[in-house]
């Protein structure tokens, strides 16, 4: 591809979809087009105003619960991720419905509601930490937009865009947070915080076009919805009657749980464990941030080019199992910067496979697709923080041993005060489980097909047979159950 025709691909995909893809999906052409960056605004502004509040959370956790904080740290977020599981496929139906732009407004308010509360009532800010999970799915939303607006060949660096502007969030907010927080006060940081939110929210109410495509919208806002598309459990039962959306969601379930307990209490574990300073954890999240950047950005189109959809997704997996095993097995610094480095190669996985979910998927199915997939996130949200939690207080890895330490004295005391985590043969127990984890996720996505459109290309005989021969079984049931993304006849022939 010349570079001509690769500058004019990035800018269709930020400045928003061609007028014949437009006029195709049934969308004005008169009004303010919806266009990729106002979806990175969105995320942009939403993870930036709570990656200020990195170093203060983890101090406001620590003083709440001295006592067990990983196990606390682990509840409150699996209480949040199995709400966010199970508000995730009415989320993404109703959108398909209503439009984009009511949830994201929603989405963002309710995720950005606990803030304020930080410094006011801790026990309050936790509590809302846990409830707004009910709302806590804006990536399936922002998805669902980017899909909209985006056509099935560009929709990979689409996706791309917007988890790396996720990454871009957190590579100075916490430095910036962290430096306000001594130059000023932690009170200062949460109110910045929160002004930040509030910015978002008007920035949706004002700025954000509708991208939901009229002619997929119906006729009125009282048309019914199937119970059967916002059940989160009927989407799960519906999974085994789609072949391919059944690997990628057991493929998401098997690596995203591992990530989801990473972290929640990752930078915890390098500032009270490894006895990371708060000026090294900020850099480490920035260094992190800036290479996740890259290989969401450039890294994964010339993946996405040269390798596609499968090949991409095992790239991710293979780089996750490598960092997971650095933090798992690392007693040292540099062995925890090397983890980092690999762990920004390694987030390319969920970008590949939304990008994936979504070709498969119908235009009028985009927020189901996404939900579904959020759904299985949220509950590796809920169960991943509980288990890697459960698993530092099983091997009595407690953060009460050095949360005293004066960080002035930490290369002194290095040695003394981690002796017993940092030497064992497993510093980092949870991480060394979901090393096994995404190895069998990897084992998974290898009998991924190739294409998203099995029936539609030239894939092997043998797992064309495969998908067709699941599909008449799963048909012949008692129980006439669809599958979740259905395929049309059309697609068919």
């Amino acid at each position: 591809m010349s570079g001509r025709t690769k500058k004019r691909i990035v800018g269709k995909i930020s400045w928003g979809p061609r007028k014949s893809h437009l006029k195709e999906n049934g969308a004005s052409s008169n009004k303010m087009h919806p266009s990729v960056y106002h979806a990175l605004v969105v995320i942009f502004l939403e993870f930036f105003a709570w990656g200020l509040l990195t170093a203060p959370m983890i101090d406001v956790l620590n003083e709440t619960f001295p006592n067990h904080t990983f196990l606390m740290n682990g509840l409150i977020q699996g209480v949040k991720g199995m709400l966010s599981f199970l508000a995730a496929p009415l989320i993404g139906a109703l959108s398909d419905v209503w439009g984009r732009k009511p949830f994201l407004l929603l989405t963002v308010s309710f995720t950005c509601a606990p803030i304020p509360l930080m410094k006011l009532s801790p026990m309050w800010y936790f509590t809302m930490i846990s409830l707004s999970g009910i709302f806590a799915v804006t990536f399936s939303v922002v998805f669902a937009y980017v899909a909209d607006i985006t056509t099935e060949e560009d929709r990979s660096q689409a996706y791309g865009l917007v988890s790396a502007t996720f990454a871009a969030s957190l590579v100075t907010s916490p430095a910036i947070g962290a430096y306000l927080g001594h130059m000023y006060s932690d009170n200062f940081v949460v109110w910045l915080a929160t002004a930040i939110a509030v910015l978002d929210i008007l920035f949706i109410l004002v700025f954000i076009p509708e991208s939901l495509p009229e002619k997929v919208r119906p006729s009125s806002w009282g048309s019914p919805i199937s119970w059967e598309k916002v059940d989160p459990f009927s989407s799960l039962r519906k999974m085994s009657h789609d072949y391919l959306i059944l690997l990628l969601c057991i493929t998401v379930f098997l690596s995203y749980l591992p990530e989801a307990g990473e972290y929640s209490c990752f930078f915890v574990y390098l500032r009270l464990i490894m006895l990371f300073t708060e000026e090294e954890v900020a850099v480490f999240i920035a260094v992190v941030g800036v290479l996740s950047v890259i290989a969401q950005t450039v890294i994964l189109a010339l993946l996405m080019k040269y390798l596609g959809h499968k090949k991409s997704i095992v790239f991710g997996l293979l780089f996750e199992t490598v960092q997971l095993a650095c933090f798992g097995f690392g007693s040292q610094d540099w062995i925890m910067w090397t983890g980092g480095a690999v762990a920004a190669m390694s987030s390319i996985t969920y970008p590949a496979i939304s990008a994936f979910v979504s070709a498969h998927a119908e235009a009028d199915q985009q927020g189901v697709a996404q939900g579904v997939v959020t759904g299985i996130r949220g509950l590796c949200n809920g169960l991943g923080p509980a288990l890697f939690g459960f698993i530092f207080y099983l091997f009595h890895v407690d953060l009460n041993e050095t949360t005293n330490v004066d960080t002035s004295k930490v290369k002194t005391l290095n040695a003394s005060a981690s002796h017993t985590h940092k030497d064992s043969i497993i510093p980092g127990p949870p991480f060394a489980f979901g090393t096994v984890l995404v190895i069998i996720a990897m084992l998974v996505a290898i009998n991924i097909p190739d294409s998203p459109h099995p029936k539609k290309t030239g894939v092997s005989k043998a797992a064309l047979q495969l998908h067709q021969s699941m599909e008449q079984g799963l048909r012949s049931d008692k129980e006439d159950v669809q599958p979740l993304m259905a395929v049309s006849e059309e697609e068919v022939l």
